[in-house]
This record gives structure tokens, C-alpha cells and sequence, in this order.
């Protein structure tokens, strides 16, 4: 029997560590490079974790009060989902841009939360079957969600203040190198975003006849 402090510690832990999962940072790395403060990029990453964490909330808690259970298919389009965003995002970074292409452009709130919205659908639902296959109380598995939720808006925090330090940094001492991350974290967000549909499509056979998906 799981106590509910080891729920709330097992969730804001593994919440922490969701946040710096390679699609995840790929994401946040396109927005981050255009702040011009490392207090605004970790504003972004709270942003980013509230879109996700309040889907990842909804979603997983009616998965879990209606015990749903989530066909294979549908969870390899949601993770698709998320590779076709990554692939634009990057796209929209390459995008040449008029006037001052070094110039960081702050990024608006809604961006943020519209990501981290697409990320929390897409993991909403191997998060939450991953809960219910060790907590058995629903009040218990709710709770695990919410404090998991708090943890990935705690470790995007983090990040992309991390992310962003070396360069502010570097745009500071060098003012041209502010392009030359931006086009980096565009090719970053492609790249991740590629392997990820591969992975979905060869490995998990989202357009076979019969679709293997493991939640994780």
C-alpha cells in the first residue's frame, strides 16, 4: 500500500524528471533563445508546464474516474502530434526574418501554453496508466497527477533557465551568435521531432494494421 507522502514525493520527483525529456526540451529551446532575460525564459517554462500539467490534470483524472482506457492508435497519433509540432516549430525558427535577425523577440504567452497543451494530450495517457498500474486508489492517482503536475511545472522552470543562461550570455558577448542559437535550436527541434515520428511510425506501427504503443 502506497502511503500518500511517498504519492506526492513519487509524483513531484518524476514530474521534475518528465521535464527534461528530449521532445520536451526541444520544444521549450526554440522559444527560449528569443527572451532577452533568464527570469523571462523561466516565465516561458512555467507557462509551458501549466498548458501541460492542467491537461495532463483533466484528461488523466477522466481517464482515471471512468477507468477509459485508451486505444493504441489513438495515443501513437497524440505522440504524432507532437512530432509534427516540434518539425514546425524548427521550421519557424529557420524562417529567415526581417530586420534584425540577432534581435531577440520576446515570446508571447499563449505560445507556451499552446505547447505545453499538445505535450500534455500526447502524455496524459501513459502518464496516467502509468499511475493506475501502481496506485489503485482513485484519490490517491488523482493526487499523483496533480503533484506530478507541479513537479513538470518546477523542472521547466529550471530548464529552460538553464538553457537560456549560456545564451544570454553569448548574445551578449558576441551580439550575432543570438541568430546562430536560434537557427541551432530550429535544427534541434526538427531533428527531435523526426526521430520521433520515426520511432511512432516503424517502431510503434501507427499505420500498420495492428499499432504497438508503449506508454512511457
Amino acid at each position: 500500500m502506497i502511503s500518500p507522502l511517498s504519492v506526492i514525493a513519487l509524483g513531484f520527483l518524476l514530474g521534475l524528471q518528465h521535464a527534461t525529456d528530449a521532445d520536451h526540451i526541444a520544444a521549450v529551446t526554440t522559444s527560449v533563445t528569443q527572451e532577452r532575460t533568464v527570469r523571462r525564459a523561466a516565465r516561458l517554462g512555467a507557462l509551458w508546464g501549466i498548458g501541460h500539467s492542467i491537461t495532463i490534470l483533466l484528461v488523466g483524472g477522466a481517464i482515471i474516474a471512468f477507468r477509459l482506457v485508451v486505444p493504441p492508435r489513438v495515443g501513437l497519433g497524440l505522440e504524432f502530434g507532437v512530432a509534427l509540432m516540434l518539425i514546425g516549430l524548427g521550421f519557424a525558427n529557420l524562417r529567415p526574418r526581417g530586420g534584425d535577425a540577432s534581435a531577440p523577440t520576446p515570446t508571447s504567452t499563449r505560445r507556451p501554453i499552446i505547447i505545453g497543451i499538445v505535450h500534455g494530450l500526447a502524455g496524459s495517457a501513459a502518464v496516467t496508466i502509468l499511475a493506475l498500474s501502481a496506485i489503485r486508489e482513485t484519490w490517491q492517482a488523482v493526487a499523483y497527477l496533480a503533484v506530478f503536475g507541479l513537479g513538470t511545472i518546477a523542472g521547466m522552470m529550471l530548464v529552460t533557465a538553464l538553457i537560456a543562461a549560456p545564451a544570454l550570455y553569448a548574445a551578449n558577448a558576441v551580439r550575432r551568435a543570438q541568430g546562430g542559437i536560434r537557427l541551432a535550436a530550429g535544427a534541434l527541434s526538427i531533428v527531435v521531432g523526426m526521430l520521433l515520428a520515426r520511432e511512432l511510425i516503424v517502431d510503434g506501427g501507427l499505420f500498420a494494421a495492428v499499432p504497438a504503443w508503449d506508454p512511457h
